[in-house]
């Protein structure tokens, strides 16, 4: 049974998604390596999330397909320059997010952005699907990148801890 990255690697790269900025995560590491372990991609990090957006919204207006790394917390960054952008201008930029701020999450920061992001991405009516299971995550990936490519609209995959594993508390129950 392959792992949920290496199923990430295979849609992606059955629909061109080639250029892959991001902003790193533990979470997101395994996919980050293997991307960067295959010469199909061009990846590398961004200093923030809406250098990453501008850079693939360009990739996609010089005719490259890309998508952006990021976790929860980055997304927050995210709401002006996706509506003056890519959803203005219907250009369809793919985003894969990490989901943190829940199952577990220690980090107070993380939660907060959890709880706005879902209504964030509606209030910018932007479709988004949340990935929770090893056994759709092939088919929603594809599916959502192939719907974004040709509504020509920007959109967001989440990467739910129950695909994942999240990133936990290392503090055990009871103290």
């Amino acid at each position: 049974m392959q792992a949920w990255h290496e199923i990430v690697v295979e849609a992606l790269k059955a629909n061109d998604i080639r250029l892959i900025p991001y902003v790193p995560d533990n979470v997101l590491k395994p996919l980050i390596a293997a991307i960067h372990a295959d010469p199909f991609f061009t990846a590398f990090t961004t200093a923030r999330e809406e250098e990453a957006v501008g850079i693939v919204a360009g990739g996609v207006m010089a005719g490259m397909r890309g998508m952006v790394l990021m976790q929860t917390s980055g997304f927050a960054t995210l709401p002006n320059v996706l509506a003056s952008l890519p959803c203005a201008f219907h250009i369809p930029v793919l985003m894969m997010i990490s989901e943190r701020g829940t199952l577990g999450e220690f980090n107070l920061g993380q939660a907060a952005v959890w709880r706005t992001m879902r209504p964030a991405l509606e209030s910018l009516a932007m479709e988004y699907q949340v990935i929770t299971r090893l056994d759709e995550c092939g088919f929603q990936v594809d599916r959502t990148i192939r719907q974004a490519l040709m509504t020509q609209q920007p959109t967001a995959m989440i990467l739910s801890p129950l695909l994942t594993g999240g990133k936990a508390s290392p503090v055990k129950a009871g103290g």
